[in-house]
């Protein structure tokens, strides 16, 4: 017999009835029935329930383990009663009577309970993350991770793609977030950086030939945590493809991504390919940002023309100074309370907007501060004009347009949860196209790129020749689920005269161009393919799949919000020798007064 399990904790069926076999697991819980005491052995597979009496040696070493202690269990497999039976467990039909128990390795008493689904501060559940990772939904998130990322492999290989691996020591980038450098201890002074992401690489590899290149990417870039982005490192499913138009990217990633979540769905539904394309501005019109979540039936719309001259004074001033605005429909909110309608404007100004109007149709009348000074028949044409009910509402957002566009946007999520409008059961995914080539920096006052410099325009060189660079477009794209931004993606601009061109409207001399980004201006002088790709983010699939609300929740082993690994203590002081070594001094902050 193998010295310490001839099963898995989840192997045993009613088939081993009456087998000796023996397991090995951690002490996932304990129950003391008078002479009786049962124990749920967990390990990777599963749980396997343990009974032994009083009377047992067995017994003795037990009782005396503390849950999460690892052990070793020798005994026959029983049949449980038909009222103890556990449909639950896919070991529910039988137990395991302890004969012999060896104690691999004892417990202390535990920082955070690995039984049950208590919520823990996110300092412990860090610092001992090795706990925490034995709890029954972190580890399911983990394994199904890993699930994810071979099915992603296979349907990758299964389309022609070839994985290779790029560099992850390189040089730093001027463009995008900000480094991670890494010091060089043979040339003084001088630093690598760990990868953003592998543009450059990829590009490359296109140059060189290799026409469909694939990897599981890791990512690094020192940016603040949120909800939907994990600080430091993070890892994308990288492509990029030679002799295609954005057509063929997308007919190339939608089998994937809709193959993939079908696959872990798990019940829900997966927008069938191919997905719906909304260009970027019908998208900030109609959504009021460019990663719409499509299960929402919300549909903002501009209504700007209805206030020219309104008797309500705010939004007539608001249009006459050149501002926007835009109604977000709340479908049924008339059947609610005149609260709804205050909290709602409450919360606005909690978001740092200065309020949001409404209108409260009852029964066909509708009311509020809005409806009585605009008008009677102004009223009803705006009502009509939206398609309103006898008994919906409706929210009003104002200002310039950008602003407005960003409240309608927020407003008409929260509406969207509150109404309870939002079908959990779904996976909508959508591309939003034709992003604009560049913005005007009110800061600094000049065109500026507005997506990623390196996409190809649209009209290619006669455009950035002929053309108001503000009405130029990019094939530029973003691939859309349920609200999270998976990935950005482009056509990139593969000819020379066309970047040059592009950077000097961005302020960029072509010494800037050929200094900056040397590697690859260089690489498309000697004959480069047209080529796009793009890189969904692993961790954010991982995330909707696993209907988690953080990333955290699918990472085995993550950084707090200040990117600091609190188990392995990351980062820490270095010594003086290692310092010496890489030729660094370090300078203090200067102390705040």
């Amino acid at each position: 017999m193998h010295a310490y399990r001839t099963h898995n904790c989840a192997e045993l069926r009613a088939s081993h009835v009456g087998e000796t076999v023996r397991l090995s697991g951690w002490i996932h819980r304990k129950r003391d029935h008078g002479g009786l005491l049962f124990v749920d052995l967990r390990d990777h597979y599963g749980i396997t329930q343990i009974v032994t009496d009083i009377d047992s040696e067995a017994f003795k070493t037990i009782d005396s383990a503390r849950a999460e202690s690892v052990i070793t269990i020798t005994g026959e497999v029983v049949a449980r009663s038909a009222e103890t039976k556990n449909a639950n467990l896919p070991t529910g039909e039988i137990e395991l009577r302890a004969r012999d128990v060896t104690v691999q390795s004892q417990a202390q008493e535990l920082p955070l309970p690995v039984f049950g689904d208590q919520e823990y501060p996110e300092d412990i559940r860090l610092k001992y993350r090795f706990l925490d990772l034995r709890r029954e939904r972190i580890h399911n998130n983990i394994v199904l991770r890993s699930r994810v990322i071979a099915s992603i492999r296979q349907r990758m290989i299964g389309q022609g793609f070839t994985e290779f691996q790029t560099p992850i020591l390189t040089a730093s980038s001027p463009e995008g977030a900000r480094d991670y450098l890494v010091p060089s201890r043979v040339h003084p002074g001088k630093f690598y950086a760990l990868p953003q992401a592998p543009q450059m690489f990829k590009q490359l590899l296109m140059v060189a030939g290799f026409d469909r290149y694939f990897q599981i990417a890791p990512c690094f870039r020192d940016e603040d945590a949120r909800a939907d982005r994990s600080p430091g490192e993070f890892y994308q499913l990288d492509f990029e493809m030679s002799f295609v138009t954005q057509d063929d990217v997308f007919a190339a990633i939608e089998p994937v991504l809709h193959g993939v979540f079908e696959e872990f769905a798990n019940g829900r539904s997966v927008t069938p390919y191919p997905f719906p394309r909304i260009p970027y501005r019908e998208s900030m019109l109609k959504y009021g940002n460019d990663k719409p979540d499509l299960r929402n039936p919300i549909v903002i719309q501009d209504v700007t023309e209805h206030f020219h001259g309104s008797g309500f004074g705010i939004f007539a001033g608001i249009v006459a100074g050149g501002g926007v605005i835009r109604a977000i429909p709340a479908p049924r909110a008339g059947e609610k309370s005149r609260k709804f309608f205050d909290e709602m404007n409450d919360w606005s100004r909690q978001e740092g907007f200065s309020g949001l109007g409404y209108i409260n149709i009852k029964g066909g009348e509708a009311g509020g501060p809005i409806a009585k000074n605009h008008g009677p028949e102004a009223t009803a044409k705006l009502i009509e004009a939206l398609g309103l009910g006898p008994d919906d509402g409706v929210f009003f957002a104002a200002g310039k347009e950008a602003d407005a566009a960003k409240l309608a946007g927020l407003a008409r999520t929260r509406i969207g949860e509150q109404l309870e409008l939002i079908d959990p059961n779904k996976f909508e995914f959508c591309w939003i196209v034709d992003f604009p080539m560049f913005e005007y920096d009110e800061d600094n006052k000049k065109v500026d790129f507005s997506h990623n410099p390196f996409s190809m325009p649209q009209g290619e060189l006669e455009a950035l020749e002929s053309k108001d660079p503000l009405d130029i477009l990019a094939y530029q794209y973003d691939i859309v689920c349920n609200g999270v931004e998976l990935s950005s993606g482009a056509i990139r601009n593969h000819r020379p005269e066309i970047m040059y061109k592009a950077f000097e409207i961005a302020g960029y001399s072509q010494q800037e161009v050929d200094t900056n980004f040397a590697g690859m201006i260089n690489a498309f002088k000697f004959g480069a393919p047209p080529h796009g790709g793009s890189a969904p983010g692993i961790d954010r699939i991982v995330m909707l799949l696993a209907d988690e609300p953080n990333i955290r929740e699918v990472i085995v082993f993550p950084m707090n919000q200040k990117a600091e690994d609190l188990m392995m203590g990351a980062p820490s002081e270095v010594s003086l020798k290692q310092l010496r070594e890489l030729h660094i001094r370090l300078v203090e902050p200067a102390q705040k007064s």
